[in-house]
């Protein structure tokens, strides 16, 4: 009897093993693998570090964007956009230019649980919603060591974030944690794409398939977008998030209003992997949720390993 019963439990624990690797199979990363939530790369990093960063063509090429896990592209006033960079598995020396936050960023920051983020400043009005918000607020009056102005560059295109500085400050960050994002095998269909425009009012971003890289390419403008080394921005996949973007209680010195994106809902998408296009659903229930994306068959679609761009695109 002792002998069935001891058989009997480890036939139990096989089965039980070989569901769990089934399931993390299935997902893409499990937990405790090491790899990052962010990019499902090894090293997930320590804590999330969100800048909000310029983008309009005065502050290019881009300091140290190359080692953001994700890059989300967010339209603003006049319909230009600013880019939110989540980092974790990597920093870099310098980061920048920084700018200023925007009411859309304390809805999509929620899922991250509690991340630092750095931003140049806030409107008056904007302050006690950046306050109240689950998140630490790294602006330069609060982090004195962490920024630098680079005399070369006119401002406001030129204050630049040390973000290693920035974390040491921001001792209650959040870990990495999953936000929704599979990754994994290239799935089958989709479209074979070596192209992908995205456009807003006043700016556009276009994505060109490297076979040799097996990158996408960013072009900001229609012109390629580097860093200050000359290195060409890239993701391993972009997903074009169709939002609502809609006014705000906002606007900026010129009176401009400030768009609001929302980010909790549902809509469609387009996955960019592998220099194929799949047709995608996201969807996010809550602030505090993560986003999820799947196929037409109602399957999580995974991504391939590496940087991620969010294009947060206004639905047509």
């Amino acid at each position: 009897m002792a002998r069935t019963a001891t058989r009997r439990t480890v036939l139990l624990t096989a089965a039980l093993s070989l569901l769990a690797a089934a399931c993390q199979t299935e997902d893409g990363d499990g937990d405790g693998d090491g790899r990052s939530p962010f990019t499902g790369e090894q090293g997930a990093g320590e804590k999330v570090l969100a800048v909000k960063i310029d983008n309009v063509r005065a502050a290019r090429p881009h300091t140290g964007l190359d080692k953001a896990d994700i890059v989300y592209i967010e339209q603003v006033e006049a319909g230009l956009t600013r880019i939110l960079a989540i980092l974790a598995s990597d920093l870099p020396e310098s980061l920048g230019p920084v700018r200023s936050a925007r009411e859309s960023d304390l809805e999509l920051l929620r899922q991250f649980g509690t991340p630092a983020l750095a931003y140049s400043g806030v409107q008056s009005r904007l302050r006690p919603l950046v306050e109240a918000a689950p998140l630490i607020p790294l602006p330069p009056g609060e982090l004195t060591d962490g920024y630098v102005r680079d005399p070369s560059r006119s401002a406001p295109h030129n204050l630049y974030l040390r973000p290693d500085r920035a974390l040491r400050a921001a001792s209650g960050a959040s870990a990495p944690r999953d936000i929704g994002f599979r990754f994994g095998s290239a799935p089958s269909g989709g479209r074979k794409t070596g192209e992908r425009t995205v456009r807003f009012p006043a700016a556009s971003f276009t994505f060109d398939w490297s076979s040799s890289e097996k990158r996408w390419l960013v072009s900001m403008d229609g012109s390629p977008a580097r860093t200050n080394g000359s290195d060409r921005l890239s993701a391993a996949t972009v997903v074009v998030q169709y939002v609502t973007v809609r006014p705000s209680d906002y606007g900026d010195r010129s009176g401009s209003n400030t768009p609001y994106t929302e980010t909790v809902g549902s809509g469609r998408a387009l996955v960019l992997r592998d220099g194929r296009e799949y047709e995608a659903e996201w969807s996010r229930p809550s602030a505090s949720a993560g986003t999820t994306f799947t196929d037409t068959e109602g399957r999580r679609l995974p991504f391939a390993r590496g940087p991620v761009w969010v294009v947060l695109a206004p639905v047509d």
